[in-house]
């Protein structure tokens, strides 16, 4: 074991930002393909969640809080190939949950996958205090490959939030929190992740280093378990799988009205964003690994552009925001959201409203369309132009309601999925970019 990771490390020296410290000791060949993954909205009937009782404005809302949520999780204060793995993701009230097996023989579970996060980890028995789960828990002592990790091996003691209970007993114990309050505590475990193909056959990487959650609370949905974590850091499911990927993964998201169509996460060879149209701008090194930061120098509003100011952080070429998966609304410093919602404000003839239990504060009477019809709006980031038209911007938050679907904060920024639907975004680790796409993701 401590050959195998001194090796892996090696190899993570080579390749810093893409944090590829493997602690897998061994692996498929590479294959050099992507995990295709449908995503299903979760008030598309098609969707194992589908609740009839709760509308989807309900739900619009709920994901809405979180997006505030998100920055304290980001901005926390100091302190296709032969074998092309393919799996399902389903939007979870503006999250994404994806579908794979843990063990052998594999258990199926489901969990929110999300790319400000990067340990891969599910609730397990015997679960001392779990939040309730609709499905089945997984059983470590029925999968035949699962083996817990060592206190002293080098995944555990690089992962961070890692203790031992006692020298009798040395096997890793990891705990985790998130901006919202909720949090996840077990034993860290080495077991064989599988995830579908698009071939119809699966894919089975063995020996990926696996939360097995026992001690879980807070605001996680009854119908997943747990994190899939597509962040940047060591542990993360895109870092354990990476050489056999190519470091690339990329995914496109349908828009919220159109709940019977889906699409999917690529990786590999199937995740390659290029041709027209397409631009692309560097990821930037951050203070953590994790996240992904990408630097924002303006927005235009029609024929204005809005030069960026975040007076929290330093102009100095640094990243300015993180692009993320799993936050709804795009998130942004008060000063600069201000300029840009009076500018989209004056562009817009339409009977404004004011909404007092809605955190959206542009809003519109929308005469029962889900679009407005508004100026074009631009996200100027270093070296690519992303054009958002009416379904990145604006949100309907009622039948005859739309908002503007940015919100401010006293500090930090967040790129949500809401903008980034209907274009395939792809992240390449590697040469450190992120690709933009404009593409109707409810044909691919």
């Amino acid at each position: 074991m401590a050959l195998h990771s001194y090796i892996f490390c090696i190899f993570f020296l080579l390749f810093k930002f893409s944090t590829t410290c493997f602690y897998a000791r061994s692996l498929t060949e590479p294959l050099k393909g992507g995990f295709s993954v449908e995503l299903i909205h979760r008030d598309s009937p098609k969707s194992p969640f589908y609740n009839p009782t709760k509308t989807l404005f309900q739900k619009l809302n709920n994901s809405f809080h979180r997006s505030l949520d998100r920055v304290n999780h980001f901005y926390a204060k100091p302190k296709a190939t032969k074998n092309t793995p393919q799996s399902v993701i389903i939007s979870n009230q503006g999250e994404y949950l994806v579908k794979y097996s843990i063990g052998t023989p594999p258990f199926e579970v489901m969990g929110i996958a999300d790319t400000g996060s990067d340990l891969i980890w599910s609730q397990c028995k015997p679960c001392e205090q779990c939040y309730n789960q609709t499905s089945p828990l997984f059983d470590p002592s029925k999968s035949k490959t699962y083996e817990p990790v060592s206190c002293y091996s080098m995944v555990c003691q690089t992962l961070g939030q890692t203790y031992c209970l006692s020298d009798a007993e040395p096997n890793c114990q990891y705990t985790i929190s998130y901006g919202d309050g909720s949090h996840s505590q077990g034993n860290l475990a080495f077991d064989t992740l599988t995830l579908g193909s698009n071939t119809d056959s699966s894919v089975a990487f063995p020996s990926i280093p696996i939360g097995c959650g026992v001690n879980n609370a807070g605001t996680f949905d009854s119908e997943g378990s747990g994190i899939v974590g597509l962040g940047g850091g060591h542990v993360s499911l895109v870092s354990q799988i990476g050489p056999s990927i190519d470091f690339k993964f990329s995914y496109c998201l349908v828009p919220l009205f159109h709940p019977k169509s889906s699409s999917k996460l690529n990786f590999g060879e199937n995740a390659v964003v290029g041709g027209p149209g397409t631009v692309s701008t560097p990821i930037i090194p951050g203070s953590v690994d994790t996240f992904y930061y990408l630097r924002l120098e303006g927005m235009s509003v029609g024929s204005k552009r809005i030069e960026f100011v975040d007076d929290s952080v330093s102009d100095d070429g640094k990243g300015n925001i993180i692009i993320d998966s799993g936050t709804t609304l795009t998130i942004l410093p008060e000063k600069f959201y201000a300029k840009l919602e009076s500018e989209v404000a004056a562009n817009i003839n339409l009977e404004r409203v004011n909404i007092t239990d809605q955190i959206l504060s542009l809003c519109y009477n929308s005469g029962g369309h889900n679009a407005v019809e508004g100026p074009t709006i631009v996200a100027h980031f270093s070296g690519a132009d992303v054009v958002l038209d009416s379904l990145n911007t604006f949100v309907s938050v009622s039948d005859d309601v739309l908002c503007f679907a940015f919100a401010p904060v006293a500090s930090g920024s967040i790129f949500g999925n809401l903008a980034q639907m209907n274009y395939l975004v792809g992240y390449d680790l590697l040469r450190k970019t992120v690709s933009f796409k404009p593409t109707d993701c409810t044909n691919i």
